[in-house]
C-alpha cells in the first residue's frame, strides 16, 4: 500500500538543514596529550558554548578548555527549529504552577537574557539571521481556542502582553483553513539559524582564547590531587573546576542518570517556496507558529523562504535509547508530510529538502535543573526540554555562579536550589512514558480532556514532553 505524500519525501536529504551547509567549520583536533586548566566545559553545544564564552568575558585571565565528543553543534544545537523563547520555565504556565512566588523574576531574567543574546551576537559580529519576529500560536479545535484566551489571560496577570487573535486575525497574519484563533507573543520570542549560531559562538570562543578539543568524548571523571581529571582517549584534563554541559547524553554524574530521559524530535523542511506559494500562504511577518495540542507542530520560515515543520511525535527508546540510527524515523515523517498537507493544503506538490531527528533530553518538570558535586568543583545544568536555545545561556550563568561560591539573585531562585523527581527505572520508565504519550493523544481527539493518569500526574507536577 503506497503511503500518503510519499512522493513528496523521495528526494529529503538525511540531515539538518542547518547542519547542511558550506559555512561549517574544519573540526578542531583532538586532544593527544595530558593538560591542565581553570575551567573545563565539557560539551560543545550551546550550554557548552555560552560557559565558555562568559567565563572568559568574566574574567579574561581564566584558562578554559573545552571538549567535545564530536563537533560543536553537531547534536541538539544544530538540529533544532531555530526558536529563541525568553522563557526559563518552559512556558508562563509551567511556571506559574511552579513558582509563582518568584515568577515575576523568572520572566524579567528571560526577557534580561534574550536580550543580552541579541546583543552578544551584535557585539562578535555573529550572522545568524537572528530576527525579534515573535510567535503565533495557532488553535486548531474548538477547545483550544478556551486555552488561547486562557494563556492571553494569564500574560496579562503578570505584566505580559499577548495578544488574542480572532479566525480572520490569524489567517490575516498566516493562512490556513485549520485555524480557529490564536495568540500572537511579540517580545518574547526570537529565530535563528541554530548552526550558524552554533559556528559563531564557537569562533567568539576562540577569539577569546578558549582552547577546543573537539572529537574528544570523555570516559570518565574523578576527584584528582587539586581538582578534577577529565579522562578522553589519548589525554587527560586536570581542572580547577568542571562545568557540565552534556544534557541529553549520559551524565558524568550517574546520580543524574535517572533525572532526565532522552526524547526523539524530528523535523521536516520544504524545498524553497515560489513567490506565488509563499504569497498563498501569507505570512508576511515571519513569525515563528506553533498549534497548541498536547503533541504540537512547531514551524517558521528560513531564511530562503523554506517551511521548517516538526514536532508531534515525541518517541522515547526503552532503556534510554540514544543511537545514531534513531535520527531517522520514516513514520513520523509521513505523518508530518500529512499535517504539513492538511495545515497548508494551497502548497500541495511542494517537496521536502531535509528530513532529520534528534534527541532532547526532557525532565519530569520541563525546565532545567542546576547542582553541583565534588565538594563544589563540578557544577551542571541540564533538562533544557526542548527550549534551551536561549535558556542554556541563563544555565551557563548559573554554572559559573555556583562554581564561584557566591550567592546571586540567580542562585537565590527556588528553580535553581530544587530538582525535579527523578523518572522510575525500566521497565516502569518505558511502560509510564507511554502511557503518558497515548494520554495525551487521547485528550487532543477528546476535546482536550485529560483522563485519570494525567490528572493523577497533573496532582504531583509530574510530566512527559518535548
Amino acid at each position: 500500500m503506497s503511503v500518503p505524500y510519499a512522493d513528496a519525501l523521495a528526494e529529503a536529504k538525511p540531515l539538518s538543514h542547518w547542519l547542511d551547509s558550506r559555512d561549517a567549520p574544519a573540526p578542531r583536533p583532538a586532544l593527544t596529550r595530558n593538560t591542565t586548566c581553570d575551567l573545563a566545559v565539557v560539551g560543545g553545544g550551546f550550554s557548552g558554548l555560552w560557559t565558555a564564552l562568559l567565563a572568559k568575558e568574566r574574567d579574561p585571565s581564566l584558562d578554559v578548555v573545552l571538549v567535545e565528543a564530536r563537533t560543536a553543534g553537531w547534536a541538539a544545537s544544530g538540529r533544532n527549529g531555530g526558536f529563541v523563547s525568553a522563557s526559563l520555565t518552559h512556558g508562563l504556565g509551567n511556571g506559574a504552577d511552579r513558582w509563582p512566588g518568584e515568577l515575576a523574576d523568572l520572566e524579567r531574567m528571560g526577557l534580561e537574557n534574550l536580550a543580552e543574546i541579541e546583543e552578544t551576537l551584535h557585539r562578535y559580529g555573529i550572522d545568524c539571521g537572528f530576527r525579534r519576529d515573535g510567535k503565533l500560536w495557532a488553535a486548531t479545535a474548538p477547545h483550544q481556542v478556551d486555552e488561547v484566551r486562557a494563556m492571553c489571560d494569564l500574560a496579562a496577570a503578570h505584566g505580559r502582553s499577548i495578544d488574542f487573535l480572532t479566525r480572520d486575525e490569524i489567517r490575516a497574519e498566516v493562512d490556513s483553513p485549520t485555524y480557529l484563533a490564536g495568540a500572537f507573543d511579540a517580545e518574547g520570542y526570537a529565530l535563528t539559524d541554530p548552526a550558524r549560531m552554533v559556528w559563531g559562538l564557537r569562533e567568539a570562543c576562540l577569539r577569546l582564547g578558549v582552547r577546543m578539543y573537539e572529537n574528544t568524548p570523555v570516559r570518565r571523571m574523578r576527584e584528582g590531587n587539586q581538582g578534577v581529571v577529565l579522562d578522553t582517549a589519548y589525554g587527560r584534563v586536570g581542572a580547577r573546576q568542571v562545568a557540565l554541559a552534556t544534557n541529553v547524553f549520559p551524565a558524568l554524574l550517574r546520580r543524574l542518570r535517572l533525572y532526565t530521559v532522552p526524547v526523539y524530535d524530528y523535523v521536516l523542511t520544504t524545498e524553497p517556496l515560489t513567490g506565488g506559494q509563499l504569497a498563498s500562504v501569507g505570512w508576511k511577518g515571519r513569525q515563528g507558529m506553533s498549534d497548541m495540542g498536547n503533541q504540537f507542530h512547531y514551524y517558521r520560515l528560513t531564511d530562503d523562504n523554506r517551511i521548517l515543520w516538526g514536532g508531534y511525535d515525541a518517541i522515547y527508546h526503552y532503556g534510554n535509547g540514544l543511537r545514531d540510527e534513531l535520527d531517522q524515523r520514516p513514520e513520523t515523517f509521513a505523518k508530518l508530510a500529512d499535517h504539513f498537507f492538511t495545515t497548508f493544503p494551497q502548497l500541495a506538490g511542494v517537496r521536502f529538502g531535509h528530513a532529520w531527528g534528534g534527541a532532547i533530553d526532557t525532565c519530569t518538570r520541563f525546565t532545567a535543573f542546576y547542582g553541583q558535586a565534588m565538594s563544589g568543583r563540578v557544577a551542571y545544568a541540564l533538562g533544557y526540554t526542548g527550549l534551551g536555545v536561549a535558556a542554556s545561556r541563563f544555565g551557563a550563568n548559573v554554572m559559573l555562579d555556583l562554581l564561584s561560591g557566591r550567592e546571586t539573585p540567580r542562585t537565590r531562585l527556588e528553580m535553581v536550589r530544587t530538582k525535579p523527581l527523578p523518572f522510575p527505572p525500566e521497565p516502569v520508565r518505558y511502560v509510564g512514558v507511554e502511557l503518558t504519550r497515548r494520554s495525551l493523544d487521547r485528550a487532543d481527539h477528546n476535546g482536550g480532556r485529560r483522563d485519570v493518569w494525567l490528572r493523577t500526574l497533573d496532582r504531583f507536577g509530574l510530566g512527559f514532553d518535548s
